[in-house]
């Protein structure tokens, strides 16, 4: 070894390495390709650099900095790796911190909050253990649920994270499906494993689940059980009855989070006003440690044309809601003639979508 060469160990602590690393080392290999004056050797948890004595300082105080940039968001990319071997991550580290981004996701893309509500349930989330999220259908309430719970799971605030949804799509017609119970239940299920696909490797999210780490199971399954040190959602809660909400909120252990999502313009039960969801929020509501916030059509995140679409079916139904009641004001309802049916329905339609359409203009 040249005598103003020295050979460093850099310890890598409070860090996964294999997250730091990158898949087949991807990252190690693009710092070599960024330091080219020093040669590293990464072996497990520590780096071994050899070289001039100023070049390997430098490449330590670099290093050190990547090192604590991913401790504080855990997260990494081949653009802040770029960025801590060139002009540092200063000013790095500011950008990417900004209040809204809840949690980093595959590639680096930062899940954020987008919406008024979608920031306010974030808020709620820090001093309340229990939340309601309600709202309709895009407006970002299971997925910025989740992002949270991937988050809290990031940052080992929880051990384990736990989605469930009442399979009431499924009824009775589940033994008739092929395969084993997951296989019958996992197409109910797929909106969360979307969700989750943004935001954890497929390969570490296999894992996860493999591991318990990560559960996915129908509401049944939550039966009898103690949720400790877990942060867990009960998604397309508008379909709960009043004895498994209650069941499922009774659930909560020590150092856990819940959350409740639904959208109760979508109860698929027999009778609407069966709905747990709806009853535990008006039973619920007001108590400390307990946050609702309700979500609407101005959360929409998904194509622009959803919004008036929900605008629209809203319309008709109050609209039909009214009719309704006018009749029942005359002391009953007469059978319609033959075709009046179809025309009061079609005038409704006509009627809700012209109000969209002057709202849109």
């Amino acid at each position: 070894m040249n005598p103003e060469e020295i050979n460093k160990l850099i310890p890598i602590e409070g860090v996964d390495t294999r997250e730091l690393y990158g898949a087949q080392d991807i990252y190690v290999e693009q710092i070599r390709s960024l330091a080219p004056k020093v040669k590293i050797v990464a072996r497990g948890s520590s780096l071994r650099v050899l070289g001039a004595k100023a070049d390997v300082e430098a490449f330590e105080r670099k290093m050190n900095s990547l090192i604590d940039y991913y401790i504080k968001y855990r997260h990494i990319s081949k653009e802040v790796v770029a960025q801590a071997f060139s002009a540092g991550l200063g000013d790095r580290v500011e950008a990417v911190s900004d209040k809204d981004t809840i949690v980093f996701g595959n590639n680096g893309i930062a899940v954020r909050a987008r919406t008024v509500n979608q920031r306010r349930l974030v808020e709620l989330y820090e001093n309340n253990d229990l939340l309601f999220a309600v709202g309709p259908a895009g407006s970002g309430k299971t997925y910025t649920a989740i992002a949270l719970a991937v988050r809290a799971l990031k940052d080992r605030t929880v051990r384990r994270v736990i989605l469930t949804r009442p399979a009431v799509e499924a009824g009775e017609k589940l033994g008739f499906l092929p395969g084993d119970m997951k296989e019958k239940l996992d197409p109910y299920l797929q909106p969360l494993y979307d969700a989750l696909n943004d935001m954890i490797p497929a390969a570490k999210l296999q894992k996860y689940i493999e591991e318990g780490t990560v559960q996915i199971a129908p509401l049944a399954y939550m039966r009898g059980r103690t949720l400790d040190n877990a942060f867990v959602i009960l998604d397309e809660a508008q379909n709960t009855t009043v004895a498994q909400i209650k069941m499922f909120l009774t659930r909560m252990g020590r150092n856990a989070k819940f959350i409740v999502t639904g959208d109760v313009t979508q109860i698929d039960l027999p009778h609407k006003s069966d709905s747990g969801l709806t009853r535990a929020m008006e039973t619920l509501r007001g108590i400390e440690g307990i946050g609702i916030v309700e979500f609407d059509r101005r959360d929409i995140v998904r194509h622009h044309l959803v919004k008036y679409i929900v605008e629209a079916f809203d319309r008709r139904d109050r609209l039909a809601e009214e009719t309704e009641g006018r009749h029942s004001d005359r002391g009953g309802h007469e059978e319609p003639k033959r075709g009046e049916g179809r025309d009061a329905d079609s005038k409704r339609d006509r009627d809700a979508a012209q109000d969209v359409a002057a709202d849109k203009g």
